[in-house]
């Protein structure tokens, strides 16, 4: 008699996986559509493009304008990197890859940052979404605002991690530009790009990029990205000497293939771009901010523009018959100012000492009539004993004008100076009456205006940053 031997049921299983990772993922990332990208970062010369501006899934690359947005709020003051998040049920649900948030926990920004540009982390991103614009659709609004502000026309978000959903579209070259202003915009974040692992605040987490990282000379980021629909996406980023390329693929086979194609297309890069460019950083349209959200509501949008619009020449003087134009010496013209600002600063207090009855230094001016002699005085006898007064010619920091703004570090006191008086003669309105202050630490000159309540220094920072000055807060210190 025969005795026939059942086949144990798990080898069913490893059948069902080895179809399953052989044959219909194959089959499945072969359908995803093949683009193309290679920008010669220092000026946004496109040495190489196919099928650039077919508008494709991106996958995890959205997280590039997730991280651009948040980098953005922390510039604008709406969020600091130790502002804790709280995690929604949301976004603790989202499907892998993802850092193992849970719902109810609270997690510094910083995390979530570094979760989602190392680990690609989908429940990071949600969870930055969320704490910046109160929901990830409002969030991914503010990401198409952004995207359009950068030059990127043909992208549209949905949301915050690049999983697949209907009109969630970019393109090659979007990307490539996406790829170019996180360089330029941020080049303080950049670094975060190019760690092989970093600590997330719950556990270590891993680059997804680290192979191309460690194999390719001078590569330094940026993102990968890898759906069903979107096939393995990547945006690459490599400097040697004075050059540097981004590379952008849509479409890989594999994560092998697609890292050969991302570094066939870099060497390519290099052997097409000049040895010597000039850095033309890429220019920012509309600035895009918005109010922290309150009680898990939707941020107030305030929209300012940077970019000049109209100017208006002005009217000759009366009698001129000839207009005279030469070389304006940006120098003498600050230097100028200065002394006239100074000038102006001294009468006023001039006039003030006058007031106060305090002597002041004599001025060369046209001397006075003489009084009448049959002129009646008043009587000069004090009716209260006469105090001393003293003018204070130094700002107070009382009543809460503990407050200042910072508008870059420099590497000499004599460049902070500057910058300090050409940005107050540029906003004068905001910036009248502050101290200017140049603070020197080992990292450098810091440009400071300090003796300003919270409000004001708001108000000066978002007028500065609508003119394309860089600027932030400075609390009072503790």
């Amino acid at each position: 008699m025969q005795v026939r031997r059942s086949r144990p049921a798990h080898i069913g299983l490893y059948v069902f996986t080895a179809i399953w990772l052989f044959v219909i993922l194959p089959l499945s990332v072969a359908a995803a559509p093949y683009a193309a990208m290679v920008m010669d970062a220092r000026t946004g010369e496109v040495l190489h493009s196919r099928n650039a501006d077919t508008r494709l899934h991106p996958a995890s690359l959205t997280k590039m304008m997730t991280l651009y947005v948040a980098f953005d709020a922390i510039r604008n003051g709406e969020i600091t990197l130790d502002t804790k998040i709280r995690v929604s049920k949301k976004a603790a649900a989202e499907i892998p890859s993802k850092l193992g948030l849970k719902a109810g926990q609270r997690i510094a920004l910083r995390y979530l940052i570094r979760a989602s540009a190392i680990k690609s982390a989908n429940d990071a991103a949600t969870a930055i979404a969320e704490g910046i614009s109160g929901s990830e659709a409002a969030f991914a609004r503010r990401m198409t605002r952004t995207a359009k502000s950068l030059g990127m026309t043909r992208t549209t978000f949905k949301n915050a991690h690049g999983l697949t959903e209907s009109g969630h579209l970019s393109t090659a070259r979007d990307m490539t530009i996406m790829g170019r202003h996180l360089l330029y915009d941020f080049p303080q974040y950049y670094n975060i790009f190019s760690r092989r692992s970093t600590h997330a605040g719950i556990t270590e987490v891993r680059n997804t990029n680290r192979r191309l990282l460690d194999a390719y000379r001078g590569a330094d980021g940026i993102k990968t990205g890898y759906t069903r629909a979107a096939g393995f996406n990547l945006v690459a980023s490599a400097e040697r000497g004075n050059e540097r390329v981004i590379a952008t693929v849509f479409g890989g086979k594999s994560t092998a293939s697609r890292n050969a194609k991302v570094a066939e297309l870099l060497d390519l890069g290099f052997r097409r771009a000049p040895s010597n460019a000039p850095v033309r950083k890429p220019q920012r349209g509309e600035m895009v901010a918005e109010a922290a959200p309150t009680n898990g509501a939707a941020g107030k949008t305030i929209r300012v523009s940077g970019l000049v619009k109209t100017s208006l020449r002005p009217q000759a003087r009366k009698g001129s018959e000839t207009l005279l134009v030469a070389e304006v010496d940006t120098d003498a013209a600050v230097r100028e100012a200065a002394e006239t600002a100074e000038t102006t600063l001294r009468e006023s207090i001039d006039a003030v000492v006058a007031e106060a009855g305090a002597p002041q230094a004599q001025a060369p001016t046209t001397r006075p009539a003489a009084r009448p002699q049959n002129l009646v005085l008043a009587s000069t006898a004090p009716s209260e004993p006469i105090t001393e007064q003293e003018v204070v010619t130094r700002l107070s920091t009382s009543g809460g004008r503990h407050w200042g703004i910072n508008v870059g570090r420099y590497t000499s006191r004599y460049q902070a100076e500057k910058v300090l008086l050409r940005t107050a003669l540029t906003e004068m309105s905001s910036l009248d009456g502050t101290l200017r202050k140049v603070v020197q630490s080992k990292r450098g000159f810091d440009a400071n205006f300090l003796g300003m309540t919270r409000e004001s220094a708001d108000l000066a920072c978002r007028r500065l940053q609508a003119r394309n000055v860089t600027c932030f807060m400075v609390g009072p210190s503790s």
